[in-house]
């Protein structure tokens, strides 16, 4: 088996918002159709978001099962942290120490899927 891409693909009942959101996060742009949105990074498909009317978001990291989440590693906690919430990021789950040399906060994007801002 040959595989050619591999994409994470998020549900989201509202395609414009949850799109915008991780093409802002990622430096991205969108390529949008009716049912469909893939959001381009550095000219590659990083995350295709399907429409789903009927999404219900997990509510983890306290409640429902967590259906997937992304762990992205940053230089500066602070600032990704401002860049996120600007762009529609729920802080779900803040660190014991933003201040440590290592660790993660938990967020949720405009959908409700949860993420992870990681520092070490």
């Amino acid at each position: 088996m040959r595989i050619t891409r591999q994409v994470v693909v998020f549900d989201a009942a509202d395609l414009a918002r949850e799109s915008s959101f991780w093409a802002g996060l990622l430096g991205g742009t969108v390529n949008a159709d009716d049912d469909w949105h893939s959001v381009i990074v550095d000219g590659e498909w990083r995350l295709g978001i399907q429409l789903a009317p009927d999404h219900v978001a997990p509510e983890w990291p306290t409640g429902t099962p967590q259906q997937i989440h992304l762990d992205l590693h940053v230089d500066d906690i602070k600032a990704a942290h401002e860049e996120a919430m600007s762009l529609g990021a729920t802080l779900l789950q803040p660190a014991r120490d933003i201040n440590a040399r290592e660790g993660f906060q938990v967020y949720a994007d405009p959908a409700g899927h949860p993420f992870c801002l990681c520092w070490s």
